[in-house]
């Protein structure tokens, strides 16, 4: 289609969403089916592992208020509509706000995301920011200094609308693919938290209640609904080699993505054991380990 893949999404606006060319579902009735998709079709991959990483981790308690953020992508755009579902249904009095910061958007991003939004009934709040500009001519690892300025201005926006948590949209593939990148890239076992306390803002909280919840049913879910999404937030995807598919340019993710995906031709159970592994830690059996940034190593009480 002339235009290419944001042609195509807004395209998607204009044809009918329930796959039925005789007529037309309303916006609320859409909305309404893709609600119950995730009740009824979806509640054993998503639902159910939704809700179990909030009540495991003690994600969500009494008197929370959520900022909810939303980058556009299907990630978090279904983790909206999980806490709404939540908060229709959870005995624990919360409060949810549903946070977008365009950190500088295409015209074309901006678009999708507000008519994804609209269409699926997520009342968003939007603010600006000028992160890509103030990355785009950084050549050192410009995805961390990006992703690291994109969480600071989300925790003061959150903080200033009066949210104690902020949640983002990683799931069980990011944990696992976090945990060998660590490993393999960094020299260090380390994984990514359920939820973790800010270091810089006092008093706020990062949860991630899509952890227990693997990729491939949330691209289901997406599929299932005939929904389009951008497919990454970045500033120069049409031209960013880190986005790139074609097997040459990949990102450090991409590789890791692959590696699982090769490992599992024979392990079927390596994506599992790898996100058990970090639960099962046998420190008695580690040469050395740190914990609150002191590091401890095993001939200190080897002979004690």
């Amino acid at each position: 289609m002339e235009g290419g893949f944001f042609s195509w999404l807004l395209y998607g606006e204009q044809i009918n969403l329930d796959g039925d060319d005789s007529k037309e579902d309303s916006d609320e009735e859409y909305h309404l089916n893709v609600e119950k998709s995730i009740i009824k079709k979806f509640r054993k991959p998503i639902w159910s592992r939704f809700t179990r990483a909030i009540r495991d981790y003690e994600l969500v308690k009494e008197g929370d208020k959520i900022a909810v953020c939303i980058s556009g992508g299907k990630d978090s755009m279904l983790m909206a509509k999980l806490f709404q579902e939540l908060h229709k249904h959870n005995k624990v009095h919360f409060e949810v706000t549903f946070l977008v910061m365009d950190p500088g958007y295409s015209e074309d991003n901006r678009k999708i995301i507000e008519s994804n939004a609209k269409k699926l009934h997520i009342p968003i709040q939007i603010f600006e920011t000028n992160i890509f500009d103030s990355v785009y001519n950084i050549e050192k690892s410009p995805c961390y200094v990006c992703a690291r300025m994109r969480r600071g201005y989300l925790y003061s926006e959150a903080k200033r609308l009066g949210c104690n948590k902020i949640a983002l949209g990683h799931h069980y593939d990011d944990v696992i693919e976090t945990t060998l990148m660590g490993m393999l890239y960094g020299a260090q076992i380390q994984t990514m938290m359920p939820k973790l306390h800010s270091t810089n803002f006092e008093g706020m909280e990062l949860i991630r209640p899509m952890y227990l919840i693997r990729e491939d049913d949330i691209k289901a879910w997406r599929d299932y609904n005939k929904l389009g999404f951008i497919q990454c937030a970045c500033h120069f995807t049409d031209t960013c080699t880190t986005c790139s598919e074609d097997g040459r340019t990949k990102s450090k993710r991409q590789e890791i993505k692959q590696l699982i995906h090769t490992m599992k031709e024979t392990n079927p159970h390596v994506e599992g054991n790898i996100f058990k592994s970090v639960e099962n830690v046998a420190l008695d059996t580690l040469i050395c380990y740190k914990t609150k940034g002191v590091k401890h190593h095993f001939l200190d009480t080897y002979d004690k």
